[in-house]
């Protein structure tokens, strides 16, 4: 849109008069449904690098525990990124249980509280950004922020056991946000309908750190160094979105190999997960641990469910792989298919799959290998994180010309739609003007 055309006389305008005057430096208040000392993911990639630049406050999903206790939140520096400072808030049970306008009206309570105290000034005028459509009740338009962001990574709606209002405010957020980034191409089609200012970026990878598995320096961790034989290997949250029986026939099919499986549980039975002698589940590892363990890997498997779930993942191991020099063989999940069928071998049935991981792990396709090393050279969480702040700066200056338009300051937020009205009505002012 063009804010210049036909615009009234500003030359007296002052920025400091309105909410909207931002420093290249702008902190970023993070409000997320994961741990950051969880697994390494999307938003822990995106803001060790963005804390270069930004103070961040990470904001984490409430933690709810038994006990009689008044909801409280704790605030630690992160040791290796000290531009990042981590908010963990917790609610007792019997609070938990009042429901979801006490839990909301607190969890801003809460943030209020740090920002006026421990963190007086910190982060002040700071940008927004999402990645849980839960906290918009709580924070969205609150904390004096000057714009938001929501990066949606996952569709959470489609989780197990995710709450059913999320939905609905997903939608909220995605007509507030001023800027929306798509974890996948085809989640990316499915929230520009309600925000036309939304982008696709997925995933990155650190080439340096996951290319650490082709020195010959990287020992193999004790764990699997005496196994004997292939090595198939999977790293990552153990959860809904695996497909179990695969993995099951995988180890059955060969008593040869070894299936090993590294990442923590979450939301499913642990004594239900299958068995064989030659199946690990070794549990969750320190990032800094993954190259190790995918040294030993002869193949590198993303063993996916296809359901709801799985429909809009674009998994960040992918590259991750790639970036290892191990062969990938892959179920056809959407954006698998989509982004990397040149780098990884997709198939469609547990016994192509089993066929073409046994294949892999004798000879491994080195044409497809130089392929996944461009691939991840090409798409560094650097670069990726460099676009992400041009389209924010690019919203903060929108929303700056906006009000200097209205000549007063705004401080709702003022997403994809709203912005469009708002010029439409800037427009028609200024045409009854001249």
């Amino acid at each position: 849109m063009n804010l210049n055309h036909n615009s009234p006389d500003n030359s007296s305008f002052s920025p400091s008069e309105f909410s909207l005057s931002f420093s290249p430096n702008y902190p970023i208040i993070v409000h997320c449904h994961l741990r950051w000392d969880f697994v390494w993911q999307r938003p822990q990639q995106f803001h060790s690098r963005l804390s270069k630049n930004h103070p961040i406050l990470f904001v984490e999903g409430p933690e709810v525990l038994e006990g009689d206790f008044a909801p409280r939140y704790s605030l630690k520096r992160d040791e290796q990124f000290l531009g990042v400072t981590v908010m963990r808030t917790q609610f007792s049970e019997r609070d938990w249980a009042k429901g979801g306008e006490f839990v909301d009206a607190t969890r801003r309570i809460l943030l209020d509280a740090a920002l006026k105290n421990e963190l007086k000034g910190q982060f002040s005028r700071a940008v927004q950004w999402f990645y849980d459509p839960m906290a918009v009740a709580s924070h969205l338009g609150q904390h004096g922020s000057i714009a938001t962001v929501y990066d949606c990574m996952d569709e959470l709606s489609q989780f197990k056991f995710a709450p059913p209002e999320l939905i609905s405010r997903e939608r909220r957020l995605l007509y507030a946000a001023d800027v929306v980034f798509a974890g996948g191409r085809k989640m990316r089609d499915s929230k520009i309908r309600f925000n036309p200012n939304t982008h696709f970026y997925g995933c990155g990878v650190d080439v340096a750190h996951f290319g650490k598995a082709r020195l010959a320096s990287t020992p193999i961790p004790e764990d699997i160094a005496g196994l004997e034989g292939p090595v198939l290997g999977y790293f990552g949250v153990v959860d809904e979105r695996l497909d179990y029986e695969l993995i099951e026939k995988i180890a059955k099919s060969n008593a040869n190999w070894h299936v090993v499986i590294v990442g923590p549980t979450a939301k499913i039975d642990e004594s239900q997960l299958p068995k064989a002698p030659n199946l690990h589940w070794l549990g969750g590892r320190d990032y800094s641990q993954l190259p190790a363990y995918t040294k030993r890997f002869d193949v590198a498997l993303m063993p996916f469910a296809l359901n709801e779930a799985t429909e809009f993942i674009n998994p960040t191991k992918a590259l991750e792989y790639m970036a290892t020099a191990t062969p990938v063989v892959s179920t056809p999940v959407p954006d698998v298919v989509s982004n990397f069928a040149s780098a990884c071998k997709i198939l469609d049935t547990h016994e192509d799959f089993i066929c073409e991981a046994w294949k892999q792990s004798q000879c491994a396709d080195e044409l497809m290998l130089e392929r996944g090393s461009k691939l991840a050279n090409e798409n560094t969480w650097e670069a990726i994180v460099a676009k992400m702040e041009g389209h924010i700066e690019a919203a903060l200056l929108q929303r700056l010309s906006i009000e200097r338009r209205l000549r007063v300051p705004v401080t709702v937020p003022l997403g994809g739609v709203a912005q469009n009205v708002a010029a439409s009505v800037l427009n028609l002012t200024s045409s009854s003007a001249a």
